[in-house]
């Protein structure tokens, strides 16, 4: 039975951002950017049942685990899972009412997370956990590393939302592989999900925002979608080196913890939640 590497701190913090969102705009990224806004709205859209999902993947298996620190980090891992989809629930409904498709993007996704739990084994779907925590993560070091990727949310909410759920996916990085790793999952079955997400995530992330282009009307201003389009493909989450550090999943040695955040997180826990911390005020309680 595999062990939890680290002693790592999950711990879940209940925050409310709800009023927060009320003043956020339509295009509410830096300098009002069309595409940064609608690649936001779509990674949004999916996090709540996207978050659930991951919670039911690791807690089917919770029963199996006898190391008690993994015991341990999967409760901190669905507590903090959890609260993630409440916040970005509430954000896809201010969403919705600024006219993106968000709400129909939370169905089709519940939706097609229920056929795929129905049809395929419960380690099937802790490898897409796991596979996808990877993702989230790379994502959360770019966004926890990276001022200028910090300041494409734009604005101050969205970006309080985004580097607070990244501080977090840090935290519990290694959690649903560890759990793969004691139950049994093989290496076959993990680098093939992985092989199948690294491009079907993006594919689908592309797909979900260009049907979101379509629908706003500043799309089709002169210009627009080409001025957005310059900002777009430079920015770091386009950059060859998440590219590389999604790949290196499919290492037979790889861990999560192999990419050391750990003074990454320990800043990033005290410029949000420390004595003077950007978002302790935004807390409603707090527990380990």
């Amino acid at each position: 039975m595999t062990q939890a590497r680290n002693h790592r701190k999950i711990q879940t913090r209940r925050i409310s951002l709800d009023e927060s969102f009320q003043d956020v705009p339509r295009h509410f990224a830096r300098d009002g950017d069309l595409m940064l806004s609608h690649l936001a709205a779509a990674l949004s859209a999916v996090f709540p049942d996207g978050e659930d999902f991951f919670v039911r993947s690791v807690r089917r298996f919770r029963d199996e685990i006898t190391d008690p620190e993994l015991k341990r980090q999967v409760a901190g891992f669905i507590g903090q899972e959890a609260m993630h989809g409440r916040e970005h629930r509430v954000f896809n409904q201010r969403l919705d009412e600024l006219g993106y498709p968000t709400k129909r993007v939370e169905w089709i996704t519940k939706r097609g997370l229920a056929i795929r739990e129905r049809a395929l084994s419960a380690k099937s779907n802790l490898a897409v956990t796991a596979a996808l925590e990877h993702f989230t993560a790379t994502l959360a070091e770019l966004v926890l590393s990276s001022e200028e990727t910090r300041d494409l949310f734009g604005h101050q909410a969205v970006r309080d939302l985004f580097v607070w759920h990244a501080l977090e996916e840090s935290e519990h990085k290694a959690v649903a592989f560890d759990v793969y790793q004691a139950v049994g999952g093989t290496e076959r079955m993990r680098v093939m999900t992985m092989n199948l997400f690294r491009y079907g995530f993006v594919l689908a992330m592309a797909a979900q925002m260009i049907v979101s282009l379509l629908g706003d009307r500043a799309t089709y201003r002169p210009g627009n979608l080409r001025r957005s389009w310059r900002t777009f493909r430079r920015s770091p989450v386009l950059s060859k080196e998440i590219w590389i550090q999604l790949r290196d999943y499919n290492r037979p040695d790889f861990h999560p913890d192999d990419s050391d955040t750990n003074e990454l997180v320990e800043r990033w826990r005290k410029e949000l939640f420390g004595e003077y911390g950007t978002l302790s005020d935004k807390l409603v309680t707090s527990g380990a």
